[in-house]
């Protein structure tokens, strides 16, 4: 109950205070934002965090596949592969995006 109480009161506080700042307030935070995401320190930050992930799960799946042997379901396998095909295009991840 507590955290539900803390999580009401926070919604109450972020829209008092979104309201009284206003669109403008929002637009500025808005470009602010976008000048993060467009930062090449953070994007490569990014793309090395999402290539160490990439490694783990691919060794992750090898151990599972190791300990589970033919019980993996091919749906799992065929999953993985694809992602891992996926993730061999010019600049994009397993997610679906891009580096640009």
């Amino acid at each position: 109950m507590r955290y539900r109480l803390t999580f009401v009161a926070g919604l109450a506080l972020g829209y008092v205070l979104g309201t009284r700042a206003g669109r403008e307030r929002y637009e500025q935070l808005r470009k602010s934002a976008r000048g993060i995401a467009q930062n090449p320190a953070v994007r490569n930050t990014v793309e090395s965090a999402s290539q160490q992930g990439r490694e783990v799960a691919g060794k992750a799946f090898h151990t599972v596949s190791e300990k589970m042997g033919d019980r993996m379901p091919d749906s799992v396998a065929d999953r993985v592969r694809s992602l891992r095909e996926r993730g061999q295009g010019p600049g994009a991840d397993d997610w679906g995006t891009s580096n640009t």
